[in-house]
């Protein structure tokens, strides 16, 4: 470790104090916590215990021989198919004068770590001991937001386990006086580990960034690099991501708060989209299925209710229609879908959890989280919207109330119901405004969650009171209007949203250029088969707008109508979970390429444990 008479800077590169104590004194006396057990204050051997540590690479010493994964896996005994410390690569120039620079990264204990504010469970700790910022398995419930997040891919979600693990600094080894197991084991001397702006003797850089090396302004990543490598003007990655780097001859993509020589001269190009095999609808499929149907029923739910309660005020159509002594039936059943969709999509978010029966510990983090904010926001919604349901379907259940609350409860509910329904669905958007997933980080995001719920809920609200009202021989005519004009407002939006985000994509670049290509090429034939299906449906609603259905026959075309819009929907989400590129640093050619993970799995390699691939990936 470095001598004690040192002189360190006031703060490092990003702006931030290194020393913590005397930034946070008021933390100074939170105990430390490392493998479930507490450690004594008094323990630390370090004398700079209390000063912000991390990572310098020499990437120009590195031999990708990755015995720092080795060291690491057996220190913390990981199984096979996990690893906190992985090494990429990214290849440049022709043979014979071909350049690798190999790339070794952990956890970069941020000093704004996104994984801490995005976990819901508060399963992780920024720490003023060395600036580590810890990770509780125990804790976490598997729901993977902060490998969403995190612009490094240093939280690695085990799926057998069903919980997320990741480096830990090593900081037992830390508080005896010993380096951490990778920097002890690299045999290049490219790793170096210390208080972060302690520039060890063997280098003579301490760089923010390299290339292929995520904008560090999302996190501010306690890592410095080195490279004297005379580089190529292009790399491309080894791993399947489709991603190269190119050096960029124009002005920096990176923050301007950094030094001029400290940007990243190289920025993302993306590469040709593979040719996709027939429609690839088998390409739809992801981890994130459950979410797909999630987020449509909780939209769908919101958009409904809303519409059930607000149009009766501005409609005198629907008021006729949705009045519970007109429609009883009607109206009783479609509170009853709206209810039972609304505990089936809560139960099947559940299922993108790996340890679903602590799904109770969602709102542990309602002070920075906005998982947990989109939780408590749904489940009271939900609460609210049952107990509507109920008193408006049982209105005996109220009889033991005085007239005037009785009367007013239902409406009262309803209102606040109304309320916590847009906020959730806010709290839901907010959840995917995500710098590491350029692709979701956009306002095109909030924009096709409103959408759905407009377009879902207009047309089933439109087929269950327009058979309800047909079969009364009521006038239907004006509510389908209304619910019309509220489906193409829905499509409409749908689609200028599509157009800012795909132009927003290609003018932003780098990996949202790539999401964009993955959109409209990997999955090209998809995408234009939805683009011709939303002309069909926005042709459709203004027929319905200028001649409402009003027989058995319009209703019926209604009908097939509602479909068509389920299955638009339902492939639209499932494209929005597919086509996302995140930001991560180069995987090698077999381990952490996904590629090769499915190679492995449809081969039969996967049931060798060796091969560090589960066949089931959740």
């Amino acid at each position: 470790m470095h001598k004690t008479e040192t002189v360190f800077p006031l703060n490092s590169k990003h702006g931030t104090p290194i020393a913590l104590d005397q930034a946070y004194p008021k933390l100074k006396d939170a105990p430390l916590v490392i493998n479930d057990q507490v450690h004594d204050q008094g323990n630390g051997e370090n004398p700079n215990r209390y000063k912000q540590h991390g990572f310098h690479f020499n990437a120009s010493n590195c031999i990708a021989c990755h015995a720092c994964e080795s060291a690491c896996s057996e220190k913390n005994d990981l199984a096979p198919h996990m690893a906190y410390r992985r090494v990429g690569s990214i290849e440049g120039g022709c043979y014979p004068d071909v350049t690798r620079i190999n790339i070794s990264m952990a956890c970069n204990h941020c000093e704004d770590p996104v994984c801490l504010k995005g976990c819901p469970t508060r399963a992780y700790t920024k720490y003023l001991e060395y600036g580590a910022v810890l990770q509780d398995p125990e804790i976490c419930f598997g729901c993977g937001y902060c490998t969403w997040v995190c612009p490094y891919n240093a939280p690695q979600l085990d799926t057998e386990k069903g919980q997320v693990q990741k480096c830990n600094m090593c900081i037992d080894r830390l508080e005896v006086g010993l380096q951490p197991a990778c920097v002890d084991a690299c045999l290049g001397n490219a790793l170096d580990f210390g208080v972060i702006e302690d520039i060890p003797k063997k280098q003579q850089e301490a760089k923010l960034t390299i290339p292929s090396f995520t904008d560090p302004s999302i996190s501010r990543p306690n890592i410095r690099f080195q490279l004297n490598t005379e580089m190529p003007d292009t790399f491309h990655r080894l791993d399947d991501v489709p991603l190269d780097y190119e050096q960029d001859k124009g002005p920096s993509t990176v923050k301007e708060s950094f030094d001029q020589g400290e940007k990243n001269q190289y920025r993302v190009k993306e590469k040709t989209a593979p040719p996709s095999e027939g429609m690839g609808w088998k390409k739809l499929r992801s981890r994130e299925d459950p979410l797909v149907l999630f987020t449509l029923i909780s939209q769908f739910v919101v958009g409904a209710f809303l519409m059930l309660f607000l149009m009766p005020y501005v409609n005198t159509s629907a008021a006729e229609l949705f009045s519970f002594e007109n429609h009883p039936l009607a109206l009783g059943l479609m509170l009853l879908t709206l209810v039972v969709l609304q505990t089936f999509g809560l139960a099947l978010s559940t299922l993108h959890l790996g340890k679903p029966q602590y799904f109770y510990r969602a709102m542990n983090n309602l002070r920075h989280s906005w998982v947990s904010r989109e939780i408590a926001m749904m489940g009271g919604f939900y609460s609210l919207l049952t107990a509507f349901g109920l008193m408006t379907i049982f209105p005996v259940t109220l009889s033991w109330l005085p007239d005037f609350f009785a009367n007013t409860l239902p409406t009262l509910t309803g209102g606040v119901a109304a309320i916590f329904g847009p906020l959730g669905i806010y709290a839901m958007y907010r959840c995917y405004r995500i710098p590491a997933r350029p692709f979701w980080d956009h306002w095109h995001s909030g924009a096709v969650f409103v959408a759905s719920g407009l377009i879902l809920g207009s047309s089933t609200l439109g087929l269950f009171f327009g058979v309800a009202g047909l079969a009364a021989g009521q006038t239907i005519g004006p509510l389908l209007q209304g619910l019309s004009l509220i489906l193409t407002a829905g499509l409409v939006l749908q689609r200028i949203a599509l157009y800012y985000h795909l132009r927003d994509l290609k003018q932003y670049g780098e990996e949202a250029a790539v999401s964009r290509m993955m959109l409209t090429e990997a999955h090209g034939k998809i995408f234009q088969v939805r683009l011709m299906s939303w002309k069909v449906l926005i042709g459709v609603v203004v027929v319905f707008m200028v001649f409402p259905p009003t027989t058995v026959g319009g209703i019926i075309l209604w009908t097939f109508f509602s479909l068509m819009t389920l299955i638009h929907e339902l492939v639209g989400r499932a494209l929005f979970y597919v086509s996302v590129v995140p930001t991560t640093v180069p995987r090698g050619f077999f381990w952490g390429n996904h590629s090769f993970e499915d190679l492995a799995r449809t081969s039969g390699l996967a049931k060798r444990p060796q091969v560090g691939v589960l066949m089931d990936n959740h």
